[in-house]
């Protein structure tokens, strides 16, 4: 198929005065890899349905794309303190980017519950709005956004739920990064040469629309350099992550309990293999101790579209009860413990990139309470996933 499709494209551009002659080796290749380029998969057709629009010569609206995921979980906990195993979907999030007079995205994303169809339940599907921004750009070296968007800091918390190497976010993201994740506020962000920067100022409120900066505020910076010309690895990222958190507890916060937070975070990668890392200091306020946390995530990709995934993760507190549980192990113990060691093993099966992928991953977690508290957990747990995204 793609020989013949290569043949008849070398045949067309002689006709039409190319250079190329068909006896010439080089150019039956390149015309060879023309060809391959433009055949397309199954993945690559069915996911092509996701663009209503595009015409790059309309001055008004060049493109208009459906964006979402729709992410489901079978997990299974076994920890000291009991047991906990549930199918759930995940996430279901829904919305639109469009792309407006050459220089602007507007970008709307809905996050609905799909364990909440049940109507016996008398619970609401619609959770909040995610994403609700208008950006405008002038290349890679500049670019502003303005409303509601993710707040990227810490290794995970930078890292889309799309993107995930493992299933959950680790303790660290848990502990470290904002729960909230979306906040309404105006950031600037670009790529100049081997440097990436972003910062923004938001909103801390936790609201589910747009949230007022009657709960405070905070204010992120970070600044990454990629190594890669003078490592020779594919990727040698190395960033570094602040934040300055001023909340009002008096109204609906949606941050951590931390007044800044400080993260180096790198990326290597070369070939089939990778490891990337995570160090990050939470200077605690209120009831919230101080945190210091540690993840090194190697990865290899055994073959094609399977990749093993080894995560460890540590975080500690300065004083008792400072630490949370991740996701699934919070639903046996809910409790707070002074440090918590949490291995991963996972193994991913990419059908086609993240759009499409299985995630299975096996984890020990283990905690000290020196208080003893209902705090301690120590136990087992297994997790299956389906990630779709467009």
């Amino acid at each position: 198929m793609l020989s013949a499709t290569a043949s008849v494209v070398m045949v067309l551009h002689t006709a039409i005065g190319e250079t190329a002659a068909p006896d010439n080796p080089d150019a039956i290749a390149k015309e060879t890899e023309i060809a391959a380029a433009e055949e397309s998969t199954t993945y690559d057709r069915i996911w092509r349905f996701g663009t209503l629009y595009k015409n790059e010569d309309n001055p008004v609206i060049q493109k208009f794309v459906m964006t979402g995921r729709v992410q489901a979980d079978a997990a299974f906990f076994d920890g000291g303190q009991g047991d906990y195993d549930r199918l759930d979907w995940r996430r279901f999030r829904f919305g639109f980017k469009s792309s407006l007079f050459q220089d602007f995205v507007l970008h709307f994303e809905g996050d609905f519950n799909l364990n909440n169809l049940d109507p016996d339940q008398n619970e609401d599907v619609y959770v909040r709005f995610t994403d609700f921004n208008l950006s405008w750009s002038q290349g890679d070296a500049f670019m502003l956004k303005i409303g509601k968007q993710s707040s990227p800091f810490t290794l995970a918390g930078a890292t889309s739920s799309k993107k995930l190497l493992t299933l959950e976010r680790s303790t660290v993201a848990t502990n470290l990064w904002f729960p909230t994740e979306y906040f309404t506020g105006v950031a600037a962000l670009g790529k100049i040469a081997n440097w990436n920067y972003y910062t923004g100022i938001f909103s801390s409120s936790g609201d589910d629309e747009f949230g007022s900066f009657d709960s405070g505020y905070f204010g992120l910076v970070s600044l990454e350099y990629n190594f890669a010309d003078s490592t020779g690895l594919d990727t040698s990222l190395v960033r570094i992550d602040y934040v300055y958190n001023d909340p009002d507890f008096s109204g609906n916060v949606g941050t951590r309990e931390l007044k800044q937070v400080a993260s180096l975070t790198t990326k290597f990668e070369n070939g089939r293999y990778g490891i990337w890392s995570d160090i990050s200091f939470g200077d605690g306020i209120e009831n919230q101790s101080d945190l210091i946390g540690f993840l090194v995530m190697p990865y290899y990709e055994i073959m094609d579209k399977l990749q093993l995934v080894f995560r460890y993760s540590l975080v500690t507190s300065s004083a008792d009860n400072g630490v949370r549980l991740n996701r699934y192990e919070s639903r046996i113990e809910s409790g707070r413990s002074d440090e918590a060691h949490e291995y991963f093993l996972g193994l991913n099966w990419y059908l086609y990139g993240h759009k499409l992928k299985w995630q299975n991953g096996v984890e020990y977690t283990h905690t000290s309470d020196s208080a003893r508290d209902d705090g301690a957990y120590d136990g087992w747990g297994f997790t299956s996933g389906i990630r779709l995204s467009w």
